[in-house]
């Protein structure tokens, strides 16, 4: 098969792989679609993977053409997404339905092969069968918009105190996770919501999730802290999408007293607090949460309780339109040119899908 193998650091090639080797309780799936995430691109040409050589990649979407000995034939032939994370099933997190926070997991993309390539081996309870109304490219953004759902969860109703619907909510950073982050608060009733970005596209594009002008903030012209506070009125909820130092600072000072602060963006660099900060979260008993991923159980229906059940029913009743998103379309031998694109920043994208010359688009 055809695959992009990341060999180090800045090398990554597009050349003849094996085929997966099917453990007894994986099956092999066709992709037909996959994102790049922003994670890949400090993947490829920063950190590396955990492991390499290794095919990057977990935002996806295919079909099943094999299982292995021990799983259900029945996956076989089925419109499948895929849970990249592959928890132990033993640790305190997954006995506490947390799998998210497992402490020893196998990562599709990251610590084994992943989705940049024809076909993938996945564990079957890592799957979810799709309705024929989700198409492959609205499956392969279930794993961000999973992770935009559990951020959401944490505070908005199904993880701690819900928030009110008339609550003052701030989302900073307008990447993929910002805006899907968006979309599902306004999704669900919100309506009081202010955002920070730094990109023109990310106006229009958070204009067209209803969010407007007024409400916008462009942190290159803008000093955002101040825009908070004269213009936003502070925030009873605020959500740091980009994991730098001078966002978290936006948040936690124009927090309301008793304010949410919920983390979301990988951190850049070394996160740190000056003391007047520190000073604020504590005389205003402001709550930090961290959010990491998001939850799936096995054998999962679309009435589950996690985050990609919730996810589904929203995306199979067409309330949610997350393809909406994709800014760039490219075969599987053109990763190399959505890799730079994101890298280099050169022109405006949101979410660049690889899409098969098989796609079926139902």
């Amino acid at each position: 098969m055809k695959a992009w193998v990341l060999n180090s650091i800045g090398n990554i090639e597009f050349t003849d792989a094996d085929m997966p080797l099917l453990m007894d309780n994986e099956v092999l799936v066709c992709v037909k679609a996959a994102g790049i995430c922003g994670s890949d691109i400090p993947r490829v040409y920063k950190t590396g993977a955990h492991k390499m050589p290794l095919i990057p990649g977990h935002e996806f979407s295919g079909v099943v053409t094999d299982v292995g000995k021990a799983a259900d034939k029945g996956w076989k032939s089925k419109r499948v997404g895929v849970y990249p994370l592959i928890p132990c099933g033993k640790c305190s997190p997954c006995r506490n339905k947390h799998p998210e926070m497992c402490r020893d997991y196998g990562y599709l993309g990251s610590r084994r092969d992943g989705a940049f390539a024809q076909y993938v081996a996945v564990p079957e309870t890592n799957l979810i069968e799709l309705p024929e109304n989700v198409s492959f490219e609205q499956a392969a953004m279930l794993e961000p918009m999973a992770v935009a759902v559990h951020a959401m969860r944490m505070v908005m109703g199904g993880r701690g105190n819900p928030i009110n619907l008339d609550a003052a909510i701030t989302v900073c950073g307008l990447g993929t996770i910002g805006l899907l982050l968006v979309m599902f608060l306004k999704e669900a009733g919100y309506e009081n919501i202010s955002v920070i970005g730094n990109k023109d596209g990310q106006k229009r594009r958070v204009a067209l999730l209803g969010i407007g002008e007024n409400m916008f903030c462009d942190s290159t012209v803008t000093d955002a802290s101040r825009w908070m506070n004269e213009t936003a009125g502070g925030a009873d909820v605020y959500f740091e999408c980009v994991g730098k130092n001078e966002c978290l600072r936006y948040g936690v000072e124009n927090a309301k007293p008793g304010a949410y602060i919920v983390l979301v963006g990988n951190p850049y660099s070394d996160m740190s607090l000056d003391k007047d900060t520190y000073w604020k979260i504590l005389r205003d008993q402001l709550v930090i949460r961290g959010s990491w991923n998001s939850t799936f159980y096995p054998g999962h229906s679309r009435y589950s309780d996690d985050d990609w059940s919730y996810v589904l029913k929203w995306l199979t009743d067409r309330v949610i339109t997350p393809e909406k998103l994709i800014s760039h379309r490219l075969s599987l031998d053109e990763l190399g040119k959505g890799l730079i694109l994101m890298k280099e920043k050169k022109e405006d994208y949101c979410k660049v899908m690889l899409v098969s010359n098989e796609l079926d688009k139902s």
